[in-house]
Formats: structure tokens, sequence, C-alpha cells
């Protein structure tokens, strides 16, 4: 399981479930309404999403990981699908393209600040 912490939750856990056609599967909510936790299946692999508060670790300074799906040769559309989705405030560190281990890929870093390498 992956574990990762953002700001507005509810969106993220959204738009991550439409981006990769995942299912949302075990899931807690604050009283906020934000997800406290939240398990993701996408692809088989669980990505769990919690809320990230003000109160989190001040050690945690910057964004040093990176998600990382290789959906193999053949599987070209469910890259172009999710890179599409979450493009939208993006940077984007390689666009969507070839590479040289990859006959398409991207590199970005989401609106959410997480950071995803999305390659066949």
């Amino acid at each position: 399981m992956m574990q990762v912490y953002v700001k507005n939750s509810c969106e993220a856990v959204g738009l991550y479930l439409k981006a990769f056609n995942a299912t949302l599967g075990f899931n807690v909510k604050s009283s906020d309404e934000t997800y406290y936790h939240a398990e993701l299946d996408i692809c088989g692999h669980t990505l769990a999403i919690a809320e990230a508060n003000d109160g989190m670790d001040e050690r945690i300074t910057g964004n040093t990981m990176q998600f990382c799906f290789h959906y193999g040769e053949g599987n070209e559309e469910q890259v172009k699908r999710a890179y599409e989705i979450l493009k939208e405030d993006s940077e984007i560190l390689f666009p969507l393209g070839p590479c040289d281990f990859s006959s398409l890929c991207a590199d970005f870093i989401d609106k959410f600040g997480v950071r995803w390498c999305l390659f066949v």
C-alpha cells in the first residue's frame, strides 16, 4: 500500500478515481467531511489518501517521492486518459511522449503536489 497526504482530499479522491478508473474501498471521513483514510484500488494496487493538516510533522518539507505506474505495452490509452485528467493545474516535468525507456511516458506534479510517472 502507498499512502499520500493531500489538502482537499475529497477532490483528490474523486479525481484519482476518475483518472485511474479506480474503485473506492475502505474509507473513513473526518467530522469536516475530509478523508481520514480512503483506499483506492488502482490496477490491483492500493493507494491510500488522507487529508494533510496543519499539524503534520514539520520535518516533512517537500515532495521527495514519486508514484510510478507501469501500465505495460498495449495500454497506451490508459496512460493517455490518466494524464489528460490529471494534467490540469499540474506542473509538467516531462510531457506525454516517448522517452529512453518507454514509447509513452509522462512525469508531472499534480495540483495536490503529488508527483506521478505514468508509462507503458
